[in-house]
């Protein structure tokens, strides 16, 4: 980093010297180390969305390494309303969906200097409006809703709790079309799906078993009305609908008590996510059944397991990833517009297609 010819002068103290010979230094001590004003040094240490020249920059940043500067997240928040945090809420922070949308969140935020916190809701809605209250406390700049919604009365008290964060001064992006979301993520589940019910029907599948969520979870409804609009004009038939949640357990469990019913040869599988997939293809196994030659299986969202996994899972693949850091920018950016997600539909092993 560039150092200000003051600091070239002399050598710099070591942290217990600094300590020793009086009070902590002040944002004024580095912005006259640096040789800035005030303004500069504040814009460069409390993550001002202004933009401050590289060059004043460093040497703001190298002032403040010098002194032992750190800068006072508590006093931020009272004098400006908000702390340089995000909050990221997760339904299942082991889910690998919500792990990539959270590596996206984490890039952008290390663009700007700030930092991501993390809460897991668990896909309970009193639960989710616990977290927003406490975080309310907390005074994040923005608050990102990742975890699929539902329109049940229980969400009301979610609403109040995320509407008085926003006259607080504080953003709210949620993913989908949910009323209380200032701004709003949408990955398109429905034509995603579609598009995979009809190549799958083109593959010559005719019966289907779909694993879902339970009914209103916004994500799996749009999965499932989208897979059955692109299968069944197509010639397929959604034979059974089972529902269970987004969990490899429950993929594993929904598809043990299938097998108990019977499931004929040739029959597809769609999961509502690769996570539930992957547990349906271990039942399978399980079962002495064979995955793709006997009961074909595909998935939804393409996280790193479904290529990993043998025979290699079909799916459509999300850019999860982008899909954080879009949402991420979407609590900074003051003229945000979405930019396309685009959906890709990878056929694997795990759905070889049938004769015609």
């Amino acid at each position: 980093m560039t150092k200000s010819a003051s600091s070239a002068e002399r050598p710099s103290p070591t942290r217990a010297q600094r300590h020793a010979r009086g009070p902590a230094p002040t944002l004024h001590d580095v912005a006259r180390e640096a040789g800035v004003s005030l303004a500069t040094a504040s814009r460069v240490l409390n993550g001002s969305e202004r933009k401050v020249a590289e060059s004043f920059r460093e040497r703001v940043e190298s002032a403040a390494e010098k002194l032992g500067y750190t800068a006072n997240v508590s006093a931020q928040s009272i004098a400006r309303g908000t702390s340089p945090v995000i909050a990221l809420l997760v339904a299942d922070i082991a889910d690998p969906y919500f792990g990539l949308i959270a590596s996206g969140v984490a890039r952008g935020a290390d663009e700007e200097g700030l930092v991501v916190t993390i809460a897991i809701t668990e896909r309970d809605q009193a639960r989710e409006a616990r977290i927003v209250r406490a975080l309310r406390g907390q005074r994040p700049r923005g608050l990102i809703l990742a975890a699929s919604r539902t329109q049940e009365p229980t969400e009301t008290e979610t609403a109040h709790e995320l509407a008085e964060f926003v006259r607080l001064g504080g953003r709210v992006v949620a993913f989908g079309p949910d009323d209380e979301g200032e701004r709003r993520i949408e990955i398109d589940n429905r034509s995603g799906a579609e598009a995979l019910g009809q190549r799958m029907a083109e593959a010559g599948y005719r019966s289907a078993i779909a694993l879902g969520a339970a009914e209103g979870v916004r994500t799996s409804d749009d999965r499932l009305a989208g897979f059955r609009a692109g299968f069944e004009p197509a010639g397929g038939v959604v034979e059974s609908v089972r529902r269970g949640d987004f969990r490899r357990e429950s993929g594993a469990a929904e598809m043990k008590k299938a097998l108990v019913d019977g499931v004929a040869p040739g029959t597809l599988i769609f999961a509502i996510s690769d996570v539930v997939a992957l547990g349906a293809m271990s039942a399978i196994r399980d079962a002495g059944r064979e995955v793709g030659g006997d009961i074909a299986v595909c998935g939804f969202d393409d996280v790193p397991a479904s290529s990993d996994v043998s025979p290699a899972l079909t799916t459509v693949r999300v850019p999860l990833s982008e899909v954080g850091y879009q949402a991420f920018r979407a609590t900074v950016d003051a003229d945000w517009e979405q930019a396309p997600l685009p959906l890709e539909i990878v056929v694997r092993a795990s759905t070889p297609g049938l004769a015609q």
